[in-house]
């Protein structure tokens, strides 16, 4: 669940980290996109296993999701699961900006995309950025995270703000494909200073602890 030859890495020839960042993620979503339908539906339910099996999750109250695109790693079996326990299921819901707030997942039927390009969002009604404090364990999205914790997301910024409103203590988790896992010791990610590191990822693979 760690680096290898094939998987895109930006050349060094000088790149700003932002430039780098847009290289890795050109080619992970082209990655990404060829990966079939079957294939997508098979990792989904992996990874609710894999979820499953992280001792924080299984003793959580509540927990931060976000309703996957197409092409991410699927969620939905995760949010069921979890919503069949009780577990109070907090989805993002992205307002003008780059604010992100939060409402409580209704079941997948209650999910719509209100905007091109924008994930799924949930009908129930909206709660304040600060809801994420309620969340014993948080599943962000990522492109890619390597070894150290570090984390390439989309490019919007939003999740380095929400990692600043979780309470001390919350596990904080990132969900990527089993080839999206970089060893930092030969592929490290590249990185801008106000980007922030999580604590562990989740693959359809395993999951594993970061930086330690």
């Amino acid at each position: 669940m760690t680096s290898g030859s094939a998987q895109p890495y930006p050349s060094s020839n000088g790149l700003e980290p932002e430039d780098a960042k847009d290289e890795l993620r050109r080619a992970i979503r082209t990655a990404r996109e060829a990966r079939s339908e079957r294939l997508r539906r098979e990792a989904a339910e992996a990874l609710a296993d894999v979820v499953e099996s992280i001792p924080e999750v299984k003793d959580a109250r509540c927990v931060a999701v976000y309703a996957a695109r197409p092409a991410e790693p699927g969620t939905v079996a995760i949010m069921d699961r979890l919503a069949a326990r009780d577990v109070r299921v907090l989805l993002p819901v992205l307002g003008t900006g780059l604010q992100r707030n939060w409402a409580v997942y209704a079941g997948s039927d209650d999910l719509r995309v209100r905007a091109p390009g924008r994930p799924p969002e949930p009908g129930t009604p909206e709660l304040p950025a600060e809801a994420v404090t309620e969340a014993d364990v948080v599943l962000v999205p990522a492109l890619a995270v390597d070894t150290t914790g570090m984390r390439l997301g989309q490019g919007g910024g939003w999740y380095d703000r929400v990692l600043q409103h979780t309470r001390p203590g919350a596990r904080v988790v990132a969900v990527v494909f089993p080839e999206e896992v970089y060893d930092a010791a030969s592929r490290p990610l590249p990185f801008e200073p106000h980007d922030l590191r999580v604590q562990a990822v989740a693959t359809p693979a395993g999951w594993r602890e970061l930086g330690v």
